[in-house]
């Protein structure tokens, strides 16, 4: 029905989604939604036996299923000499290969499994943000279904409840024929959209006229697209949205100078969640904490270091790899997000019993390399004296050169070359003179196919 629905006329479709949104949340998402809630609901506080139990009753599911029904996985199996069974604990996951981008796109067809029909499959893109496409797919309807209610389980951790009012600044790219619309409004869902396009001085108080219009509860938002907001009506000294609760910020990493303007000009939570399009991992923070709860109903999760052995230190970084429990129809085992976490031991003070990250310091991309080739976190550099800079409208870094980084700039009016100076002195303290900063000066900093906007965008290949 909702195929269906999608293809009529918006004159149509209108009217059909307010009559949508009239009916309850809970109705309106469908019965795979409402289950999943509800057993979210009450597996949150679940005792940390009980949470593994669980994982390891997922897991042997998944990879009986895996070898039966995916020609990839049972290709796998047999040529390291293993079946199902083989896998007691989860210790013994690293007996199977790691899952790449490399591999899913070059057996895009072989990952999928035969006990799923074509017309039970979702084709699903992402990579806009790396430049390195991944084509897949997900069950249709129950992928999107049970995510939904894990994220709005999430989210509930800071009041949220489904129904609740939204602004959604994502990255949507909104136009009317005369150039004149920045949003849509989704009576369903409740949702009011705001184009990412269109946020230039002249249009920003048009922006916030409508947001107060709207009264809304939460915004749901990119940290880079909620930024540019945030930067305006701190120069302005605009008051806040009082109605909002928090800022639910995804699909880039916040860091900790964006989290302190935001919550400034906001005044309200800025809570961080982490998930991607693969569905393999989710992970958030809770009431207590900004520390990443990794939801282990949705998956196993391990974090890794290069040499594939699990990191088990407070402190230490690695890859996360995630093997996803939510789509059967081309399961992702072992799959290398190239997502770098920072581990903990610890037990969050909430009362969850869910492994933590200690923070996610970003994409495997996001890491500048040295003259001497060693890898520099982002995190490491101050480079929110661009950030905090009352003279700067946008910025990224760019790199092709080892040693070398451009610094691309949108100014704003006032800045100096002293301001220019100052920035440099403070992104020189972090990186011990290993690498060299130019500055370039734009009209615009572009963004992605997904309305993302990269702060650094790398070329440079990693080294192992």
């Amino acid at each position: 029905m909702k195929e269906i629905v999608k293809k009529l006329p918006e004159p149509v479709m209108q009217p059909i989604r307010y009559m949508m949104g009239c009916l309850p949340p809970r109705f309106r998402y469908g019965r795979v939604f409402r289950q999943s809630y509800d057993f979210l609901d009450n597996s949150q506080w679940w005792n940390k036996e009980r949470l593994q139990e669980y994982q390891m009753n997922r897991l042997e599911q998944l990879l009986h299923h895996a070898y039966r029904n995916v020609p990839y996985y049972r290709r796998v199996f047999q040529e390291m000499a293993l079946r199902p069974d083989s896998i007691k604990d989860f210790g013994d996951m690293n007996k199977l290969p790691f899952l790449t981008k490399t591999i899913i796109q070059n057996n895009i067809h072989d990952l999928v499994a035969e006990n799923y029909p074509r017309s039970r499959l979702e084709s699903v893109s992402t990579g806009g943000s790396t430049g390195d496409p991944l084509g897949f797919y997900h069950e249709r309807g129950i992928s999107a279904a049970r995510e939904k209610a894990f994220i709005f389980a999430l989210w509930s951790r800071v009041g949220f409840k489904a129904g609740d009012k939204c602004v959604e600044l994502r990255g949507n790219i909104l136009q009317s024929k005369k150039g004149g619309t920045f949003w849509m409004y989704n009576p369903a869902e409740k949702i009011l959209r705001l184009s990412s396009y269109q946020m230039t001085d002249e249009t920003l108080p048009k922006y916030i006229e409508k947001i107060r219009q709207f009264r809304p509860d939460f915004f749901h938002v990119y940290p880079s697209s909620i930024m540019i907001l945030g930067k305006f009506m701190k120069e302005r000294s605009i008051r806040p949205f009082h109605s909002v609760k928090a800022l639910l910020c995804a699909s880039e990493n916040i860091y900790s100078w964006q989290r302190e303007l935001l919550e400034d000009v906001f005044q309200c939570r800025v809570f961080s969640f982490y998930g991607h399009s693969e569905r393999a991992v989710l992970a958030g923070e809770c009431e207590k904490s900004i520390s990443y709860h990794i939801s282990p109903e949705y998956g196993f999760t391990e974090i890794v270091d290069e040499r594939g052995i699990p990191v088990e230190k407070d402190g230490e970084t690695g890859e996360i790899v995630a093997t996803g429990f939510n789509n059967q129809a081309m399961p992702f085992i072992r799959y290398k997000t190239g997502d770098i976490a920072v581990y903990s031991s610890k037990t969050c003070t909430c009362g969850r019993n869910y492994p933590l990250i200690e923070r996610i310091r970003g994409r495997i991309q996001d890491f500048l390399l040295s003259r001497k080739n060693h890898l520099i976190p982002l995190s490491t550099i101050q480079y929110e004296a661009l950030g905090d800079s009352n003279f700067v409208r946008q910025f990224q870094f760019y790199q092709e050169k080892a040693g070398e980084v451009v610094v691309n700039i949108v100014k704003a009016q006032d800045y100096t070359k002293e301001e220019e100076r100052r920035i440099s002195r403070a992104l020189q303290k972090g990186v011990s003179g290993d690498i060299e900063f130019h500055f370039e000066y734009k009209d615009l900093i572009p963004r992605t196919s997904g309305g993302k906007r990269r702060l650094l965008i790398q070329k440079l290949p990693s080294p192992e």
